[in-house]
């Protein structure tokens, strides 16, 4: 789900959680509350400069780049943020790594896409600029397991922004009627599912993202990791959709569609936190960067009925159905502008005072920031972040995810067998290793 230092000189534009256009006058498009006003103080070049930014909007990100469009546009330098929804980001962070030039000269990336990236050499390599600021923007605040998760073979390709985790949010007013617990487990999930979907109000209680272009591969890879494995065999290199976890992972996705909307595998993040506003759903497990927009009055009646707990495993005994995601600005290879610059623009976006203004919509990468004193699902949040699975830094996990997304979305809905399925996948990975070896 789900994720930071520093600080410079400030123009004023406020910027916000929502995804409004409102204008920002120094160049981001997105709403105007987030924004915090920090120094940032680069050696002004001699020529006027504009910088493009690309970073999708959500309330966890936006208070990140907000804060840099808005405290970083003065003098020479002038940053350009447009709304972008995350399907969006993505193509476009393809494209532009594609050529010689690009579009972007500052891209939001994240812990999933980083090795990829890196293998390729399209994105520049950090470290010798965190050795060089590091004392100036107090890097060595930062979480040094993100920063990890954010690196390729020793080499470091994205700066820390924030994290985000698998949460899970439910309705305790709908609980305590029920007398229900949060489940810890996908049998229990199913149990508490099938008692409120029998109290009559609720149709289907359980609301998750299960895109079938891109969101049900994180469920999937979750389910698996929740188990202990990951797509590939670490000693073998051998793909692993076809292991007895592969099945049970998808068994047990599969049993949890008669208390979903039928229309499931449409339903990105957004569409999951609508059915919560909304009062169609009980329960739900999305990004820790989307919980905060369900304690807002103005986006729910049901604001002050929310509560938050670490997601359940899917089998007793096992991980939790989890997954970490690590949010960080990223240069890449191909932009023409002045690296140097690039990094302390970042660099800035990150710092302690936009850290903090941050929460709590985000879960910044600063080293104990999070507390129940300042975050709503904070106690749910730091347990997640605990206890995900092992993150998985290898080049091909982006290739699988994509190549098999569909096909789970298909076993899921039952429109091919499990067995059929996983054969499906298990060429795929071959494939991609094959590819990846060559």
């Amino acid at each position: 789900m789900p994720t930071t230092t520093w600080m410079k000189v400030a123009a004023g534009c406020l910027v916000a959680t929502s995804l409004a256009l409102t204008g920002c006058g120094a160049g981001s498009r997105t709403a105007a509350n987030t924004a915090t006003e920090v120094a940032c103080d680069f050696t002004n070049p001699p020529e006027p400069v504009t910088v493009n930014v690309l970073a999708y909007n959500s309330s966890a990100v936006d208070p990140f780049t907000n804060t840099m469009v808005a405290s970083c546009s003065h003098d020479n330098v002038t940053l350009q943020h447009d709304p972008i929804d995350f399907a969006g980001q993505v193509q476009k962070t393809t494209a532009t790594l594609a050529g010689e030039t690009g579009t972007y000269d500052i891209i939001e990336s994240y812990s999933f896409v980083i090795p990829q990236y890196g293998a390729e050499g399209k994105l520049e390599p950090l470290d010798d600029y965190i050795a060089e600021y590091s004392e100036e923007y107090g890097l060595d605040a930062i979480n040094e397991e993100m920063l990890q998760s954010l690196s390729y073979e020793g080499k470091v390709y994205g700066l820390p922004m924030q994290a985000q985790m698998l949460v899970m949010a439910y309705r305790q007013d709908v609980f305590d009627e029920l007398g229900l617990e949060p489940p810890t487990t996908f049998e229990e999930v199913r149990e508490v599912s099938q008692a409120i979907q029998d109290a009559g109000e609720i149709e289907y209680p359980l609301a998750l993202p299960w895109l079938s272009s891109a969101d049900i591969g994180t469920a999937y890879k979750a389910a698996i990791g929740s188990q202990g494995i990951d797509y590939v065999d670490p000693d073998s290199k051998e793909p692993l959709f076809t292991s007895e976890e592969s099945t049970r992972a998808l068994e047990e996705m599969k049993s949890l569609t008669p208390y979903m909307d039928p229309q499931v595998t449409t339903f990105d993040q957004p569409k999951v936190q609508q059915q919560l506003f909304n009062g169609d759903a009980a329960m739900g497990i999305m990004f820790s960067g989307r919980m905060i927009d369900l304690t807002k009055d103005t986006n729910t009646e049901f604001a002050g009925d929310f509560a938050f707990a670490a997601p359940p495993a899917v089998v007793e005994g096992g991980k939790q159905y989890g997954a970490l995601s690590v949010d960080g600005w990223s240069i890449p290879v191909n932009t023409k502008v002045d690296k140097k610059l690039l990094f302390e623009l970042i660099a800035t976006a990150v710092g302690e005072d936009a850290s903090k203004a941050s929460i709590p919509a985000a879960y910044p990468a600063r080293e104990g920031l999070v507390t129940e004193e300042n975050s709503p699902y904070a106690t749910a949040a730091n347990e997640a972040i605990q206890n995900v699975p092992a993150p998985a830094p290898f080049p091909w996990v982006a290739k699988m995810s994509s190549g098999t997304s569909e096909i789970v979305a298909q076993v899921v809905t039952g429109a091919i067998a499990v067995e059929e399925g996983q054969q499906q996948m298990q060429e795929i990975g071959e494939q991609v290793m094959s590819e990846q070896q060559g």
